[in-house]
């Protein structure tokens, strides 16, 4: 498995997320987080996925086939320092400042008569050169025209947010121990306790957290309420156990093996998404109750990101 991060620019900001965790879906890569970001140059998309390295050729394809992208980038996540955005504006002010003009050449009168002086003589004094008077101004040249009512200054546009990439971190397990301390009597009323563990955590360790939450959310309810119900189908599971689970959060539709989640109270802010719990909970509550195999939970879109409702596509 790899992290490959997809960093593209397009015109237009409305469904791209969407149209780019599909190919990125259909590729079978998983996304770990996405962003988008408004520059003078257009759109800035900056994506991570998750997935097998043989099928990074695929993905470019795809990539290069999307009508919608001017240009993108494909590249593995490396230690560090984040990657800066290829297409973002350069914001930098350069600080040169020009050399001082050189002084001007005197010229020589030519055609002079030679003077030879045999004895120092007292110099004669020379008379000051007239002042001259300052260029007109270059308005008193041009032709009076009426003037009209004074207009009102045009808008300044505000400088575009310097895109940054924060680093990803692990999971801040003691912090995700203590919003779930009490879980037994709070749940399923624990929404506000997880948007708490999301203010507490580090940026980086923010879905990541949320993840664990809920894969232990998801564990202690297989374990409460479906230990018997084992060797399922992925299909039989998700109608079964995972959509009547996910009711106790938000309003939940199964459709064409996806789950469309509605007004998810986790993800209200713009690009702060909150579906890794969500994930992170189909995998501790389904995992135990299909057939063995692999679970793989692609978020498709997020109404944080300003879709009108969060997906999560599921399969083996």
């Amino acid at each position: 498995m790899v992290d490959l991060e997809i960093q593209a620019l397009a015109l237009e900001r409305e469904g791209l997320l969407v149209e780019v965790g599909r190919l990125a879906g259909g590729c079978g890569y998983t996304l770990l987080r996405q962003r988008l970001v408004q520059d003078p140059h257009g759109i800035l998309l900056s994506m991570v996925v998750r997935g097998s390295w043989f099928r990074k050729r695929a993905l470019r394809r795809a990539l290069e086939a999307c009508d919608r992208l001017v240009s993108f980038e494909l590249a593995p996540i490396g230690e560090g320092e984040p990657r800066p955005h290829f297409a973002a504006t350069n914001t930098s002010v350069s600080h040169y400042v020009p050399p001082p003009a050189p002084p001007p050449e005197v010229a020589e009168e030519a055609g002079g008569p030679e003077v030879t002086a045999s004895a120092p003589e007292a110099a004669a004094p020379i008379e000051a050169a007239p002042e001259a008077s300052p260029p007109e101004p270059f308005e008193d040249f041009l032709p009076i025209r009426p003037r009209g009512p004074a207009q009102a200054p045009a808008p300044v546009e505000p400088a575009p947010v310097p895109f940054v990439e924060v680093p990803v971190l692990e999971a801040d397990a003691a912090a995700v121990e203590r919003a779930l301390a009490t879980l037994e009597h709070d749940y399923p009323r624990i929404v506000p306790r997880l948007l708490a563990l999301d203010r507490a955590v580090a940026d980086g360790a923010r879905e990541s957290s949320l993840q664990l939450a809920g894969q232990r959310v998801g564990a202690w309810l297989f374990a409460r309420d479906y230990a018997l119900d084992t060797g399922l189908t992925l299909e039989a599971a998700l109608a079964a156990i995972g959509a009547p689970a996910l009711h106790a959060f938000a309003e939940v539709d199964l459709q064409d093996g996806r789950l469309h989640v509605r007004h998810s109270p986790l993800c209200a802010e713009e690009g702060h998404s909150g579906c890794s719990f969500f994930s992170g909970f189909l995998e501790g509550l389904l995992a135990p109750a299909i057939a063995p195999g692999g679970l793989s939970i692609f978020p498709v879109c997020c109404r944080s990101c300003g879709a009108g409702e969060c997906v999560l596509a599921v399969s083996e």
